[in-house]
């Protein structure tokens, strides 16, 4: 009886070690790509990786995230010395499915590296781009994957690659709730766009910013030369979801706007530098770019705010961000009688109908009823009165006050600065 138990087990314990023999040992390496939040996605979504792990590397201060930020204030104001962590992941794969060269393609796909001490608006060298190695053999792949992607980028027109390439020293696994956070709130930041140059020989990246169908930058024949907005999206980004929803589907400003998946800017257009996370929304005017819009959160305000300081001339800005007042009988539009619509000077949502216009004799243009959901109202206790403050319900911007002691039927009168409103008249008028 012994002897069956024996053998039984000499050939239980034969199994594992063959089955063990004939799996591939996982390997790691550690890389820094800026926020670790995207950069853990991406590298997730590649075959083969068997596990992303956020974490702080190669500094020379606790790893915590609260050490790591507050050593990289002191850096800035000249308080400390010594080196920050880096954002990094530490990626573990398996070599049978996917080798080291595919894993450094990923990484130099999805980010600049470029950029030295930051990645884009992440700025400090605590974002800054790395590969940080556990042998000899690895640190050799990382250096040759960089000379060849450099070349790539040399041909592109970019600039030298900056990122750090040493041997790892120290890591730390970041704080639980870093951990997938992206799987956690699927709505959260992920700043990587890539540089927009492919590793030679690797196939695209299926979650990159890239160009889907139609995989190509717009025509400019179908832009305006003149003043353009393009909306440069990913197939896979939340954000770019939801800017369409709460921006694009409502879009009634004057200016002209367009969308693409391409991380290129059109034929004869210039980019300022490369697109590192979606959406963003570039202004360009005579082809070149003037100004850019990165990242969205569902800050509407905060958006229409960058727009109209491109839109507006200086004296709207100061009525329409800092609550400023034309002096009456100065504004705009106090005469206008024609049959028509008052409305928002950036985002072009209709405020006020001519037919409820009024002469006040306040020397501003005043109105008896705005339009449904046009305006939100706001207590003002400035200049040591108690008034009521009227903003453009889609933009946010001060328009004026609202009184009651206007006409019939509402009793009201909205006192408007003239200069914030456009006048489109209606059809044939």
């Amino acid at each position: 009886m012994n002897a069956c138990r024996n053998r039984l087990f000499a050939w239980f314990a034969g199994l594992v070690l063959f089955m063990i023999a004939g799996s591939s040992a996982a390997d790691s390496i550690v890389l820094g790509m800026g926020c670790f939040w995207g950069a853990e996605k991406r590298m997730a979504e590649l075959p083969g990786v068997i596990d992303v792990e956020s974490g702080y590397a190669n500094g020379d201060v606790p790893g915590t995230y609260e050490a790591v930020l507050a050593h990289e204030k002191r850096l800035k104001a000249g308080k400390a010395g010594g080196r920050n962590h880096a954002e990094v992941v530490k990626v573990s794969f398996d070599p049978g499915k996917v080798s080291l060269e595919q894993v450094l393609a990923r990484f130099w796909e999805s980010h600049d590296p470029t950029q030295g001490d930051r990645q884009g608006n992440d700025i400090g060298s605590n974002y800054r781009s790395a590969i940080y190695t556990v042998s000899a053999a690895q640190l050799a792949v990382a250096q040759q994957t960089r000379e060849i992607y450099q070349a790539a980028l040399k041909a592109a027109g970019r600039a030298a690659i900056t990122t750090e390439i040493a041997p790892l020293k120290a890591y730390f696994k970041a704080e639980e709730y870093h951990q997938d956070y992206l799987k956690k709130n699927p709505d959260g930041y992920c700043g990587l766009g890539g540089a927009g140059v492919k590793y030679p020989g690797s196939k695209p990246s299926a979650k990159a910013v890239r160009p889907s169908s139609p995989a190509k930058p717009p025509d400019p024949k179908t832009l305006n030369a003149k003043r353009q907005l393009i909306v440069f999206e990913a197939e896979d980004c939340a954000y770019c979801k939801r800017f369409k929803a709460e921006i694009l589907d409502g879009w009634t400003a004057e200016v002209a706007i367009a969308r693409t998946m391409s991380a290129e800017s059109p034929a004869g257009w210039t980019l300022e530098k490369s697109l590192f996370a979606t959406p963003t929304i570039v202004l360009f005017e005579g082809g070149k770019e003037v100004s850019r819009y990165t990242g969205y959160n569902g800050d509407k305000a905060r958006f229409w705010k960058w727009l109209g300081f491109h839109l507006l001339s200086p004296e709207q800005r100061k009525i329409a961000f800092e609550q400023g007042t034309e002096h009456p009988g100065t504004g705009s539009h106090l005469d206008e009688k024609r049959p028509g619509t008052f409305v928002d000077p950036i985002t072009g949502a209709a405020l006020f109908r001519s037919d409820t216009k009024f002469n006040s004799g306040t020397g501003w243009p005043s109105f008896f009823n705005p339009l449904p959901g046009a305006l939100t109202e706001h207590v003002d206790n400035s200049h040591g009165m108690r008034r009521v403050e009227v903003r453009s319900a889609s933009s946010g911007i001060h328009l004026g006050h609202v009184f009651n002691d206007g006409p019939p039927p509402t009793g009201k009168r909205y006192c408007i600065n003239g200069n914030v409103l456009k006048f489109v008249p209606d059809a044939g008028k």
